[in-house]
């Protein structure tokens, strides 16, 4: 075992897509060594100018194999005595003479075979195929050219060095000689700078302007954010991804405070923190819960005086406030410019966006509608003040897609509208509305906060996928352009949330007149797989729950959690073979069209017993699934008794009969919940 160190050095590796690629790089490094037989431990390292690979424990030499080689059947390789041209083939393959040739049992058949040592090769030998193997594994998505180069890779390489025992190892790779040199902080020198071991390596980059491990370079920013807030008495909003970022593009960074004048705080606090955060990876600052008029950049120079780095990154700064703050003043005086919206096409065949507006108002007024007495006691309100205050907001909720800040940052569509609806006077619920109606975006993002708000939500979504669906924008394999399955899975978690019933069929077909007509079974089972992605549990629940004909997304929740809490507390197998055998009975039988038992032919004492216990608990009123189902499954003992003892299938016509349809009822009850043979344990 030795010392290996692997620099790639590069041009500046831009941050996002190097990130995605990140959490694979070791790994792939890992694989490639198993290929070749060189596993062992490393540690991955980078700054943005280089990729680096250190093992303290690296195989000086592949681990010795053997190789076999299996031949053609015995019978192919000779005609009688004498060896064939298979035989030939197998020597020439193998490089070997007739005498080193045994046979060998291959499935049923005798073959020829061949085994023979391999000693493993030098590792200096084979690392520049690693290597260049390893750069080649590497995908960043985008990758480019330079020079005379066909290879390429996401930036120019401009200096390669691989060490093995402190040594260099000849190679040459995307026509960069191998030398033990590497490029240090920009801020010392532009040359490269030589370095006689692995420990000099490191050495010279630390005192040269580079943190090589990540960690250390977040843990600096972190320390210096808290010396920060502790002596300016403010809390910093650390965004996690925005960190990563900044830990990638940076190679000695430095944390500092910069201020803005509070007249920008008259500004939506979103549309400042973006303008930081998205513009120039500005972290936001806030003081007593409020947004505070500092931020804190981090700075990659070296210097014993930041100050005039701080004053740059303040008048940048300044300038894209000042810009925003005369927006958003304009949109204040212009307020909601909803008949613009006629202007703007949503997608094509789909109309404009104030039509899409128009289909959102009439769905928020059918959901409105259906869930009335949770509006009326939420709000406080008469029903037809309700129903005039979801109108009210509907009239505005798309409106600021019109206005000037919203042309300058998209992603807040919505939240500008819901300060522009504070500052002009609009109610609460309005103002929350129109922040939360596009909630859910990603799958970790907070909900709308309250049911009023979630009505909108809840039509922006499906309008998305009723009007999509209706053109046949249907998502497939992997491709999903307008984030269809985000909308199924936002309208999930906005029903889980919220506790209320949705019925999928009802109102799809409620709401199905506002578009083209296309088959509403494809929508709704579009929707019901993305149960798949929301639900933590065996995929056979949910398929069971489904089989049950339920459609309700609520009450398949409650149904599947409920299944998922029984069911972890008896025998599944045994629950299983005694369903099978109740669906095995039933098959043939329309569970729709059933009689009643005759309780005067029910002679036996186990079906006399299963019937009136199965009559109890028809009669019962549940609290929830969860009783309901451990009612059900206390019948089991008594349908295995029944199994073991009646004979189901009498000679008797109305004994038979009478029988199959006291397992029938019982099968539906049950299917009331879900299909229990459907699942599987």
């Amino acid at each position: 075992m030795t010392d290996l160190l692997i620099e790639i050095g590069t041009e500046e590796l831009p941050a996002i897509p190097f990130l995605k690629e990140k959490p694979q790089i070791l790994q792939k490094f890992y694989q490639i060594l198993k290929e070749y037989r060189l596993e062992c431990e490393c540690m991955f390292f980078y700054t943005p100018r280089r990729i680096v690979i250190l093992s303290k424990q690296f195989p000086v030499q592949q681990q010795n194999t053997t190789e076999e080689f299996f031949g053609p059947p015995k019978q192919v390789a000779y005609n009688g005595n004498q060896p064939t041209k298979a035989f030939e083939s197998f020597l020439k393959k193998c490089n070997i003479t007739a005498e080193e040739v045994s046979f060998i049992q291959k499935e049923g058949k005798e073959v020829l075979y061949f085994k023979r040592a391999v000693r493993g090769k030098k590792s200096e030998d084979i690392l520049q195929e690693i290597v260049k193997k390893f750069i080649n594994s590497l995908n960043f998505g985008k990758s480019m050219r330079w020079g005379s180069l066909e290879e390429s890779f996401i930036r120019p390489i401009r200096s390669l060095s691989v060490l093995l025992a402190n040594k260099p190892v000849f190679m040459e790779i995307y026509g960069i000689q191998n030398e033990a040199k590497t490029f240090v902080h920009r801020s010392k020198t532009f040359d490269k700078v030589s370095f006689t071991s692995i420990q000099d390596y490191q050495n010279k980059l630390s005192s040269m302007g580079v943190i090589l491990d990540p960690v250390a370079r977040r843990e600096r920013i972190l320390n210096q954010i808290q010396a920060i807030e502790q002596a300016e008495g403010i809390q910093v909003e650390l965004d996690l991804e925005l960190l990563e970022e900044i830990v990638a593009i940076t190679e000695y960074p430095n944390a500092l405070l910069g201020r803005f004048e509070e007249k920008f705080l008259k500004l939506p606090p979103p549309m400042i923190v973006t303008s930081m955060k998205e513009n120039q990876r500005y972290f936001a600052t806030y003081k007593g819960g409020k947004l505070f008029n500092g931020f804190i950049v981090v700075s990659n120079a070296l210097s014993d005086d930041f100050a005039l780095i701080v004053k740059g990154n303040e008048r940048v700064l300044r300038a894209r406030l000042s810009d925003a703050l005369f927006f958003y003043n304009n949109d204040l005086k212009n307020g909601f410019k909803t008949e613009q919206l006629e202007s703007v096409r949503f997608i094509e065949g789909l109309g404009s966006m104030l039509e899409k507006s128009q289909r959102e108002a009439k769905i928020v007024q059918i959901l409105g509608e259906r869930y009335q007495q949770e509006l009326v006691k939420q709000l406080q309100k008469k029903h037809n003040e309700v129903m005039g205050l979801l109108a009210e907001t509907s009239l505005i909720a798309k409106g600021d897609l019109m206005s000037e800040s919203v042309y300058e940052f998209t992603e807040l569509q919505g939240v500008i509208g819901s300060y522009m609806a504070e500052h002009l006077g609009f109610s609460k619920y309005t103002v929350d509305a129109l922040f939360d109606q596009y909630l859910p975006k990603m799958q970790n993002d907070p909900l709308p906060r309250h049911l009023f708000s979630a009505l909108f939500s809840l039509a922006y979504r499906l309008d998305n996928l009723m009007s999509l669906f209706s053109i046949q924008r249907i998502p497939s394999g992997s491709k999903d352009p307008f984030s269809l399955r985000r909308a199924a899975n936002g309208i999930i978690r906005i029903v889980a949330h919220e506790k209320i019933s949705f019925p999928l069929t009802e109102i799809f077909t409620t709401i199905a007149p506002l578009y083209q007509k296309f088959d509403l079974n494809e929508l709704e089972k579009f929707v019901l797989e993305r149960l798949d992605s929301f639900m933590d549990v065996n995929p056979s629940l949910i398929t069971a729950v489904l089989k049950s004909g339920e459609r309700d997304i609520y009450a398949i929740i409650q149904k599947i959690d409920a299944l998922q809490k029984v069911l972890a507390k008896i025998d599944n197998k045994e629950l299983n073979a005694t369903f099978k055998r109740v669906a095995n009975i039933t098959k043939d039988m329309d569970l729709q069209i059933l009689k009643a038992v005759n309780t005067e032919i029910l002679y036996a004492t186990e079906e006399r017993e299963l019937f009136n216990q199965f009559s109890s608990i028809q009669m019962q009123q549940f609290d929830s699934y969860v009783q309901e189902i451990e009612s059900l499954m206390a019948l089991k003992p008594l349908l295995d008794r029944f199994f073991n003892v009646v004979l189901v299938n009498a000679p008797d016509e109305a004994l038979r009969e009478n029988r199959k349809t006291l397992i029938a009822l019982i099968y539906k009850a049950f299917l009331r919940i879900a299909d229990m043979t459907e699942i599987a344990f």
